[in-house]
């Protein structure tokens, strides 16, 4: 299961498809979701997502070529579900990515633009969100965020609500 997650969220973020996550990718993800969200935001953007890129290069480019490859990755998830405070850290940087305007809350629009970017084309998140969405308010909090960026990154329960924080997996 976590390799079908991870594998997923992998190759949206390969921008250039040649197998290897690299700072380039990124940038283009940063300037993707920018485009989406309208002007003001990419230095931002820019900023959380170049730092996630820093975190997970430290963290995984075993053999120091600047670029990180599925297997680099998985590496680092397999240890995740005992380091939980690393997975809690980047969901707090991922929370104020999401939340344009910056009210503390994640609304299913916010979260709609967010899946768009990473995947690169219109989704329809509306059968998504309310299965995140634990309390029904209509928003994620900061704690409903990191509970489901935790299940997905450290979880292995396929039926886990975190398994859909990146959108519905692809069928294989």
């Amino acid at each position: 299961m976590q390799r079908r997650k991870i594998s997923g969220v992998f190759a949206a973020m390969d921008g250039d498809g040649d197998g290897f996550l690299q700072e380039q990718d990124f940038q283009a993800l940063a300037e993707r979701w920018a485009r989406l969200r309208g002007p003001g935001d990419e230095r931002r953007l820019t900023g959380i997502m170049l730092s996630w890129w820093s975190t997970l290069l430290a963290a995984s480019d075993l053999d120091r070529d600047d670029k990180v490859s599925l297997d680099e990755v998985l590496l680092v998830v397999d240890k995740l579900p005992d380091t939980p405070e690393a997975v809690t850290a980047t969901a707090d940087a991922m929370f104020e990515a999401i939340d344009e305007n910056e009210d503390g809350l994640i609304s299913a629009a916010e979260y709609r633009r967010m899946i768009e970017a990473w995947s690169g084309r219109p989704t329809d998140t509306d059968t998504t969100f309310p299965l995140l969405d634990s309390d029904g308010d209509g928003m994620l909090s900061r704690t409903e965020f990191a509970a489901l960026w935790l299940e997905f990154w450290a979880g292995d329960d396929a039926g886990a609500p975190g398994t859909l924080v990146f959108g519905p997996l692809a069928v294989s």
